[in-house]
C-alpha cells in the first residue's frame, strides 16, 4: 500500500519521457490511497498507464503502455502476469525502453490483472494476498530487468544521505 499525497506525486512516478504525455486518470481526487497498484486506459483508449510500488521502494513506479493493433483476427494468449488466457483480455501492450528501442509484452489489455486473480481465489476459496505479491514483483522485474528503472529502496536513500 502507498499513498500519493497530490496530482504531481502521481506524474513524478513516471520517467521523464513519460510525463509529458499522461491523461491524469478520471475520478482520483488526492491524497490517493492505492492498495495494490493503480491503473487506467485514456479516453481514446490508445495508451494504458500503470502505477505500482516495488517491495522497499521509497517511491511508486508509473509506465505508459500503448495498445498496439496488429489487426486481423485476434489470437488467445496469456498474460504474462496473472496467466489468464483469452483473445479480447489479453493483448499486446508495448512501451518504450528508450529513443531506439521498444518492448511488447502480453498482458491483460485494461491491466486488470487484479481484479482477475481477486476474482480467482474467491472461486477457489483461496485468500488473494499472496497471488497479489507475486503479481507485484513480475511487475517491478519487468521494469528493472526490461525496462531498466532503478528500484530506489529506502537503505539506498539512507545511503544517499549518509554521504553528504
Amino acid at each position: 500500500m502507498f499513498r500519493l499525497e497530490t496530482d504531481r506525486a502521481l506524474i513524478q512516478a513516471f520517467r521523464p519521457r513519460d510525463r509529458r504525455v499522461i491523461e491524469m486518470p478520471k475520478g482520483v481526487s488526492f491524497p490517493y490511497f492505492v492498495r495494490d497498484y493503480l491503473a487506467w486506459t485514456e479516453t481514446s483508449g490508445a495508451r494504458v498507464y500503470l502505477v505500482f510500488a516495488a517491495s522497499g521502494s521509497v517511491r511508486p513506479i508509473g509506465i505508459i503502455f500503448r495498445r498496439d493493433s496488429l489487426g486481423g483476427e485476434r489470437m488467445a494468449s496469456m498474460c504474462e502476469w496473472c496467466h489468464t488466457y483469452g483473445a479480447s483480455e489479453v493483448g499486446l501492450l508495448t512501451t518504450d525502453v528508450n529513443s531506439k528501442r521498444r518492448v511488447g509484452v502480453s498482458l491483460c489489455a485494461d491491466l486488470r490483472c487484479k481484479d482477475r486473480l481477486e476474482d480467482a481465489a474467491d472461486r477457489a476459496g483461496r485468500h488473494p494476498g499472496e497471488m497479489l505479491a507475486e503479481l507485484r514483483a513480475r511487475m517491478s522485474r519487468f521494469a528493472q530487468e526490461v525496462l531498466g528503472i532503478k528500484v530506489e529502496s529506502s537503505s539506498s536513500v539512507e545511503l544517499s544521505g549518509d554521504r553528504n
